[in-house]
């Protein structure tokens, strides 16, 4: 199997380059068509145009062959490059997909090289036809002070025989004359999305395979993309995508409404080729260095700094769960029983500068990811993987869903989700909800710890309230709750004592004058610092 030791991601070198590159105006005469594409019978059925069951098909029979690594060698221009060379290769803003058509969405591929080395076979769809896109080094913008060629055209060493990398979607998503990117494909089974005034910050996945397991992970690859062309003034788009790896293929189709919330419709069928145990259905993944709650080892300027900051749940019971995220000293591993889950995601809460003072990264600008399954999942646990770091530019949260029992070889599983990109995820419900979590040494006892979490109650009286704490090891020493002076705010301080435990799960939530639940669950793992 092809596998790779648990890590961090590199946020710079691997997700970074395909982000907020602004548009280059483009110099030389080159034509100004779209990029030149052929007819691809292979990738159609017989009986009839392309459609999500073509692709289904295809992941079908690709299942039951011998897996064969998609590779390809880099040569030429794009053989070797470092990060500052592949960042100067840049998609010429003339030559974008739809441009000029009025279709709403407009295209730009990616190049290959640096870390992209994966052959990806890239089509688009029309009226049920499909054409692939050739490979041309034409397409892009060589920065002269990195390569000797003049005005930025392809040097005369640059292949024609490569493959695209990935694509990026613009639309205008906040002015109505700006083809705004708010959406990249590139790597891996990797993407990116963004809503209105947002940055990109968190990614999701296709799959995620072996995430925390002894044996190393596996990255199952998005090897062919069918892009639909949009109608005019389209608002949606529609991506269809074939996944591969030693252990299973699948099929996928997204159906991308970009605004306020980007929405993305999700429909999976996987055929595993081996029996998955360590499978994660719609992982996310994204990156905590530090905060409020756990700053000890931090030297920093700044208050807090991380693209989320809490994993949130609904469970199929209805249970609203905040579990805030930590940077650890070593690997922690979390999973959260459920059956039929209504939805998990990995959240941005705190939306104001103050919280962050980064004028540069803007984390306040981060978006949200929602997850909310469209078909029964049936039972499983919520992973959360919670990586060490010593840096803001690595990726070291990862969530997922994993079912309670193994995918079998030679079975089919359909995964349907929506996954919304957005501020905050949609939740109607008049429970308070926690805005703030800390921790640190009670000053008087050293060997005890305190934490604070602060509850926005919404339209809910504080008169009657009452926390309700408990502790999986060690012992809660107090607890109290007061009003806060902020407009309808509530604080929970609860002193613990961990003794000799080496782990302990702390769990909060407030309760009415009559016992019912008033709040959403606050979830901690206290570990030794």
């Amino acid at each position: 199997m092809d596998r790779a030791p648990l890590d961090t991601l590199n946020r710079r070198s691997m997700l970074g380059i395909t982000a907020g590159w602004s548009a280059l105006a483009a110099a030389g005469a080159l034509a100004q068509d779209a990029p030149a594409t052929s007819p691809d019978a292979a990738s159609q059925e017989p009986a009839g145009p392309f459609s999500f069951e073509t692709v289904i098909g295809q992941a079908r029979r690709l299942a039951s062959e011998a897996h064969e690594p998609r590779q390809i060698e880099l040569k030429g221009t794009f053989a070797e490059l470092d990060y500052d060379h592949y960042r100067a290769i840049r998609f010429r803003p003339e030559r974008r997909l739809w441009q000029g058509e009025k279709r709403g969405f407009e295209l730009d591929l990616l190049p290959p090289g640096f870390y992209y080395k994966d052959r990806i076979d890239i089509a688009l769809v029309t009226d049920g036809v499909v054409h692939t896109l050739d490979f041309d080094p034409n397409v892009f913008h060589y920065h002269p002070d990195y390569f000797a060629a003049p005005d930025g055209a392809a040097p005369a060493d640059a292949p024609h025989d490569l493959a695209y990398s990935g694509f990026r979607v613009r639309f205008p998503i906040n002015r109505p004359d700006v083809m705004d990117e708010f959406l990249v494909f590139q790597g891996a089974s990797y993407f990116r999305a963004v809503a209105r005034d947002q940055l990109y910050g968190l990614s999701a996945r296709g799959l995620a395979l072996g995430t925390g397991g002894p044996e190393g992970e596996e990255f199952p690859l998005f090897r062919q993309f069918w892009v639909h062309q949009p109608e005019v003034a389209a608002t949606s788009l529609t991506i269809h995508a074939l996944l591969d790896s030693p252990s299973v293929t699948g099929a996928y189709q997204f159906t991308v409404r970009p605004g306020a919330e980007t929405v993305m419709d999700v429909q999976s069928v996987l055929f595993p080729r081996a029996e998955l145990t360590g499978v994660g259905i719609a992982p996310l993944t994204s990156m905590y260095f530090f905060g409020p709650k756990s700053r000890a080892r931090i030297d920093d300027y700044r208050d807090a700094v991380h693209d989320s900051s809490g994993l949130q749940m609904v469970t199929g019971s209805g249970e609203r769960i905040w579990r805030p995220l930590d940077n650890p000293l070593a690997l922690q591993f979390s999973a959260f029983s459920d059956h039929d889950p209504q939805g998990f995601g990995l959240t941005q809460r705190e939306r104001a500068f103050t919280h962050y003072e980064d004028a540069e990264a803007r984390y306040e600008r981060r978006p949200s990811a929602w997850v909310a399954p469209s078909n029964a999942w049936g039972r499983g646990s919520v992973v959360l993987i919670e990586i060490p770091t010593d840096t803001e530019f690595n990726d070291n949260i990862v969530a997922f869903w994993r079912p309670a029992e193994p995918l079998v070889e030679g079975s089919e599983h359909r995964f349907d989700y929506r996954l919304l990109w957005s501020g905050q995820p949609p939740d109607e419900t008049p429970l308070a909800r926690v805005v703030a979590s800390r921790g640190g040494v009670k000053v008087a006892v050293p060997e005890h710890r305190s934490f604070v979490v602060d509850f926005a109650l919404g339209e809910l009286p504080f008169e009657g309230l009452e926390p309700r704490v408990t502790a999986s090891a060690g012992e809660i020493m107090h607890v109290a709750l007061v009003r806060l002076p902020a407009e309808a705010r509530a604080r929970a301080i609860i002193t613990f004592d961990p003794q000799d435990a080496g782990l302990a799960e702390l769990r909060l939530f407030l309760v009415d004058g009559e016992g019912r639940t008033a709040s959403e669950t606050w979830l901690a793992r206290w570990t030794p610092r």
